[in-house]
């Protein structure tokens, strides 16, 4: 037990410090590939994604951890993958980003929290498990990507490092623009951590690594996955409720506490912490969101960082299917909440013009 409790919330705060720091945001990448076609974050997100595969198939090849892909249940994924990318436009986050913002201080993704931890909870073993269950019958009996194709694993990784290499060289070559910023005030290690802006790309490097290395440490306490919020979320709420830590209780949920405690440090140490409280309509929205996050992840099996990040990384089918859908649920939700609405607004503007 204490060695879950250690390397559960080292490991989370490791993430949520780097997340905090370096801004990593999935929710606004995936936005801004459809609004204001910036690709960075999704760039980003494929290193983390190409470090980790590298890595946890080394280990893998060493003998050193155990995974196995399972089934692929497709058509959860699908619709699945599609609600949640909804839910994180109208939360304002995903589910990492909306335990570091609350980190942060900010009261609209405590609100989003709280809808996301209770509707996973309610799905996984509540009143809504007969619905997270009745699409498993819809599923394929291999998940692995390289084995469907009958492949080692290295080919696909490679083609993965190829692709990633050759868009951040890309995309760092198109990008050479200057931003002016103010004179440190800090020095040192103390300026790096808590002033100096992250670049994106370094932080997605140091959220892969952490990916990585959440393997070993997350099955040395007989948990056999990597990072993960959804379940260990629903988890900490099921404990709370039944007091069954034997059933509830693993190195999962002291994760996410973990990615909440690191985000702390990182917004009081960089003075960024503040309590600031959304009006009703935010609120409404939060609380809508997170309710669709933790529907549709449970329902995917995985959110942005379980299927987004790591699923991905161990090459199969529901890890790639379901990034795509997500980021098409973003796209649709963005639609809706912010180019619909700018277009009225201007087709009334434009009215109004012709008609004074």
């Amino acid at each position: 037990m204490a060695q879950m409790i250690i390397t559960g919330l080292l490991c989370g705060s490791l993430l949520g410090f780097v997340m905090q720091r370096g801004r990593f945001c999935l929710t606004g990448g995936f936005r801004d590939m459809y609004l204001a076609k910036d690709n960075r974050m999704f760039y980003a997100l494929l290193i983390a994604i190409t470090v980790q595969s590298i890595g946890v198939f080394a280990l893998i090849q060493f003998g050193m951890i155990e995974f196995n892909a399972g089934s692929f249940q497709w058509l959860a994924t699908i619709v699945g993958s599609f609600i949640f990318g909804i839910g994180i436009i109208l939360a304002g986050g995903c589910a990492t980003g909306t335990w570091y913002r609350a980190g942060e201080g900010l009261i609209g993704s405590w609100i989003a929290l709280f809808g996301y931890i209770v509707m996973s909870a309610i799905m996984k073993s509540g009143a809504l498990l007969p619905v997270n269950n009745s699409l498993k019958p819809y599923s394929a009996s291999t998940n692995s990507i390289p084995a469907t194709f009958g492949l080692s694993v290295w080919p696909f990784i490679a083609i993965l490092t190829v692709i990633t290499v050759w868009l951040v060289v890309k995309q760092l070559r198109k990008s050479k623009v200057v931003i002016p910023a103010m004179p440190p005030k800090r020095r040192g290690l103390n300026h790096l951590l808590f002033e100096k802006r992250w670049h994106p790309f370094f932080t997605a490097a140091l959220v892969g690594g952490i990916a990585l290395i959440a393997w070993p440490l997350s099955e040395a306490t007989g948990r056999m996955s990597g990072l993960g919020i959804t379940t260990p979320s629903a988890n900490l709420l099921q404990y709370l409720v039944t007091g069954d830590s034997s059933k509830y209780i693993n190195w999962g949920v002291f994760l996410v506490l973990g990615i909440f405690a690191g985000s702390f440090l990182a917004a009081k140490g960089s003075r960024e912490f503040r309590f600031r409280a959304p009006d009703a309509k935010t609120a409404i929205s939060s609380f809508s969101g997170g309710l669709l996050m933790g529907f549709g992840a449970s329902w995917a099996g995985g959110c942005s960082i379980g299927n987004g990040l790591v699923m991905t990384a161990m090459m199969t089918w529901q890890g790639w299917v379901s990034l795509v859908f997500m980021i098409l649920g973003t796209w649709t939700a963005s639609y809706f909440v912010y180019v619909r609405p700018r277009a009225k607004a201007r087709s009334k503007q434009g009215y109004q013009t012709q008609t004074a």
